[in-house]
């Protein structure tokens, strides 16, 4: 699958971590950052004043905050025959207002002369997934702004790790083999399926990936499929939409404008997390295993999915170390907690996920709480070396499920 680069999304980044008199109104008025080397590795010496810039704030449990607006950056003695005193100007917005000292900032150059900036914690998942991204080593400075550029020697390809933070940024990523992809759609019309027929599309479009062989690979190339699919589907039906205008006999019809972005951005949402389970129970039933979709154990509790099945859950002759779970969610943020109350019989969990990068402090308390945490093996490169260690793959849970169940009829 014909993926871009890096380089096709930043020329850039500047990080550092944030003062208090850069972050505190109390103390500084004059929104602005001291002129570096880094700074002027990644803009030059010419002045750009008002430049495009899109402000946002991650946090890991909340809802991120995006705003549009500009900066400037300038050298204030421009006029003066010897001295140069370079700093970059910002005014404030609804994200700079959340910024705290300790925060991290991360500046990235667009090709087009634009500029995304980013407000995160020092500590967790976003400041991990940024770091991996931009191939930021070691932690930004306090002192000031460390430069990365992105070229020759920093320009991977986007991968599906990559393009799932892109996505959390925001940023829409080119629609590749768009002929091909249209071949496959036009029997829809303008007119979604049921997942089910998506996730099935998507598989049979790639009669060479074969999960017998490397279901960490079959998982990722599925659902990286199943999304151009739908992306390439979901651009029809909102352009017509469109054109259909959102007008109503006394104006404008801005809530029907309003309910339509908010569809679109939901059934993404859940798509995923349904098409997540689709190809795993796909990879399942050709591996052989035996399972059970969305189970009901105790107190209507429904475990993603049950191994070997609810009959042997429910036998109390049944040894409950032959028994396992997993968990599937597409994206983690804190909703991991949710598996620990299913399946009781079961003490080790499993959970697997899509999600890049998780913080260090969350897997420790996985750990802690005795669930083990699966990602296909591609994903396992953007979390710390430590933490690489601890991961499970899929095939290596599949294998563990076999041996469970294996033993299980002798």
């Amino acid at each position: 699958m014909k993926r871009g680069r890096l380089a096709d999304e930043f020329l850039g980044v500047v990080s550092k971590v944030i003062s208090a008199v850069e972050a505190s109104p109390a103390k500084s008025h004059q929104h602005e950052f001291n002129g570096s080397l880094a700074l002027r590795a990644l803009f030059g010496d010419d002045d750009r004043l008002d430049f495009q810039t899109r402000f946002i704030w991650l946090n890991e449990d909340e809802q991120p905050v995006t705003v549009d607006g500009s900066l400037s950056w300038y050298d204030s003695r421009r006029a003066h025959p010897t001295r140069t005193e370079y700093r970059l100007y910002y005014r404030d917005n609804e994200v700079t207002l959340l910024m705290s000292p300790g925060d991290l900032f991360y500046l990235a150059l667009r090709p087009d002369g634009s500029a995304l900036v980013i407000i995160t914690a020092a500590e967790g998942t976003v400041r991990n997934q940024l770091d991996w991204l931009f191939g930021i080593d070691g932690s930004a400075s306090k002192k000031g702004f460390v430069f990365t550029e992105v070229g020759e020697t920093n320009n991977p390809e986007l991968g599906f790790a990559a393009r799932y933070i892109l996505d959390e940024l925001g940023l829409e990523q080119a629609e590749p083999e768009a002929d091909y992809l249209d071949g496959l759609i036009d029997q829809f019309g303008l007119v979604f399926p049921k997942t089910q027929v998506f996730s099935t599309l998507a598989r049979q479009s790639l009669p060479e990936v074969s999960p017998l062989d490397d279901p960490d690979l079959a998982l990722i190339s599925w659902m990286e499929r199943e999304e151009q699919l739908f992306r390439r589907l979901e651009r029809r039906i909102v352009a017509s939409r469109i054109a259909g205008g959102f007008m109503q006999e006394d104006g404008p019809d801005v809530e029907g404008f309003l309910g339509f972005s908010l569809s679109v951005q939901n059934r993404r949402k859940a798509r995923a997390g349904m098409a997540l389970e689709n190809h795993l129970e796909a990879i399942f039933t050709a591996c052989s295993i035996s399972h059970e979709r969305g189970a009901k154990t105790e107190n209507r509790n429904r475990p993603d999915f049950l191994f070997p099945g609810t009959t042997q859950y429910a036998d109390p002759q049944f040894p409950a170390s032959r028994l396992t779970m997993l968990g599937a969610k597409s994206t983690l943020k804190d909703r991991w907690r949710q598996v620990l109350s299913e399946a009781v019989r079961i003490p080790g969990k499993h959970l697997l996920t899509l999600e890049p990068g998780i913080s260090e402090n969350q897997t420790g308390e996985m750990q802690a709480k005795d669930l083990q945490l699966v990602l296909p093996q591609s994903l396992h490169t953007t979390f710390r070396p430590a933490q690489q260690q601890w991961l499970m793959n899929l095939r290596e849970f599949i294998d563990l499920v076999r041996e469970r169940q294996e033993e299980a009829l002798f």
